[in-house]
């Protein structure tokens, strides 16, 4: 019963079909985008749902391109989507694309209109749309619904030459004008579009419409179930009409379903939103790790565990909710403590000084690369009297709550030693340029010495100045500052641009880093994780924050 009640009411749709007359083996799912675009998290979690469920019930996945629109779709999308699935970790069962079935909805479009199902159109896209009436009152007919199978035929076989312009006619389902769902008022089949195909090149003048192609794609690849998002739920009876014209009893017959959309707070999704973004150079691209792509999130830092974890935390269901981005980030925070290893940076340095230890001496200090593994081993990182440590670390006087160092008191240094700090050095404007300190010799971390077993409130991160490395650190932040940026019916969601979301500065890390390569990802001691950027090279490297150790938008919105 326990695995009963975890079940979702996608996997009870599925578990009463089974129950009902379907096999193990009828079982074939989709994921079927449209590569007008980059995937964004939202793709994600249908991605998860369809290749999870094709996992737990070993039934194949097709990924299927609804490659219906030539106007917007591109090769470049079309690969960019395969890397992401791949890199989230799922396989496909079978690569389709609806532009492999467009001679048999051809041919079955000739056939709904020899059977009076469908007619040519020769109104402007502004008269059909004016007659299709209201919710309330019904449509009126077409002045072309009743012509006959002839000159239907004949025109149609023109607007698939190119013989005819663009918007001159439409083909049309006749359904009914006078139905309560409005799709169902001779919805729209093909259009005239003289625009080369990414896949069919000049071969096809017409391109069918989404609600035609789709579930007829369904049916062609034998898809059991065909799930998607709310929105589509008025279109399932014209789903199961145009599946009702083509059926065969032989034959599996596919069943839309909808879930709820799980919306990302902070975050736009639309497609031309996020195009807009990347246009006005408000980001540098469709994999700026400001973006909620999934190539933006894997620059960023996000691993594909992290985000099929969250995908799986929220679930699915009936009704929209918005989803804090903060659970998304303590996802990959999760993640990345279990896997990336510790090293240590500064990203705001000031000078440390310890005035008692050897001058021009070196020593090399054992570190431990990750506590969350026993497997990761450690590594050594070099210690000499000149240090910098973040600026922050230190004040000259503090309360009894500043635990980090100042004057006349103790901390650890990561470990190294047990520091004192004694005075500073100023410039003329009473900025400091040095910290002087003693240091106990005796307290090394680690050897065992009393000394080194005395406790003290503090411990701060470091590099030795002399071998530190210089690098790059991109410090990025929400893109929005609201929460639903485009919600406001009243302002434009590009209003709420975060002014502070990428902040660019010089750091210096420990040497162990100048070996690291694009795409590992390493947690800066007490500061955050982040991740190698394609950017490095040879002698620069580049990091980009993932986030912070801890969620520091929750103390804002406190």
């Amino acid at each position: 019963m326990s695995e009963e009640r975890s079940l979702n009411f996608i996997e009870h749709i599925i578990e009463d079909d089974l129950k009902g007359g379907y096999s193990k083996g009828d079982l074939c799912f989709r994921f079927p985008p449209e590569p007008n675009g980059y995937l964004h998290i939202g793709h994600a979690s249908a991605i998860c749902l369809n290749f999870g469920l094709g996992l737990k019930y070993n039934a194949p996945v097709n990924l299927r391109f609804d490659d219906t629109n030539p106007v917007k779709e591109e090769q470049e999308f079309v690969d960019a989507i395969k890397r992401d699935i791949s890199w989230l970790g799922f396989e496909w069962a079978n690569e389709c694309y609806a532009s492999d079935y467009f001679q048999q909805l051809y041919d079955w479009a000739v056939l709904f209109i020899k059977n009076g199902k469908a007619y040519v159109d020769s109104q402007t896209s502004e008269q059909i749309a004016a007659q299709k009436g209201t919710p309330t009152t019904a449509g009126s007919e077409s002045p072309f619904r009743n012509r006959s199978v002839e000159e239907n035929l004949s025109l149609f076989e023109k607007m698939k030459n190119g013989e005819v312009p663009e918007g001159a006619h439409v083909l049309r389902a006749k359904i009914d004008m006078a139905s309560q769902n409005m799709l169902m008022r001779d919805p729209v089949m093909y259009r005239v579009l003289h625009k080369d195909h990414h896949r069919t090149a000049g071969d096809w003048s017409i391109y069918p419409m989404y609600d035609w192609a789709h579930g007829e794609s369904d049916y062609i690849e034998q898809v059991s179930h065909s799930f998607c998002t709310l929105e589509f739920l008025p279109h399932r009876e014209l789903y199961d009409w145009f599946l009702d014209q083509v059926y065969e009893a032989d034959k599996l017959r596919p069943k839309q379903r909808e879930f709820a959309r799980r919306n990302l707070s902070h975050t736009v999704v639309s497609k031309r939103k996020l195009m807009k973004l990347v246009q006005d150079k408000v980001v540098t691209g469709w994999d700026d790790p400001r973006m909620p792509t999934i190539s933006g999130l894997r620059r960023r830092g996000y691993t594909p565990d992290s985000i099929r974890n969250f995908a799986d935390s929220i679930g699915v269901g009936k009704r929209e909710n918005l989803i804090d981005v903060s659970h998304l980030e303590f996802c990959v925070r999760e993640d990345l403590n279990k896997k990336a290893p510790r090293v240590m940076a500064v990203l705001d340095p000031v000078k440390l000084v310890i005035t008692n230890y050897p001058e021009g001496t070196t020593e090399w200090l054992e570190a431990e690369n990750n506590p969350e593994d026993d497997t990761a081993g450690f590594r050594e990182v070099p210690f000499s009297g000149e240090l910098y440590i973040e600026r922050e670390d230190f004040k000259e006087e503090a309360n009894s709550k500043f635990f980090r160092l100042t004057l006349g008191k103790e901390v650890r240094l990561k470990n190294a030693y047990i520091i004192k700090g004694e005075s500073v050095l100023k410039d003329d404007q009473g900025n400091i340029l040095e910290i002087h300190c003693s240091y106990d010799p005796e307290s090394k971390s680690g050897s065992g010495t009393e000394a080194s077993l005395r406790k003290v409130k503090g411990t701060l991160h470091w590099v030795s100045i002399n071998e530190a490395l210089s690098v790059e650190v991109r410090m990025y932040d929400r893109l929005f500052m609201d929460e639903s940026p485009d919600t406001h019916k009243d302002k434009d969601f590009m209003e709420f641009i975060n002014p502070n979301s990428l902040e660019v500065i010089t750091a210096y890390a420990e040497p162990s880093l100048a070996d690291s390569k694009e795409g590992e990802q390493v947690q800066f001691q007490r500061l955050g994780y982040f991740v190698v950027d394609p950017d490095s090279t040879e002698s620069k490297k580049v990091f980009n924050r993932t986030v912070p150790l801890r969620d520091s938008w929750a103390k804002l919105s406190e």
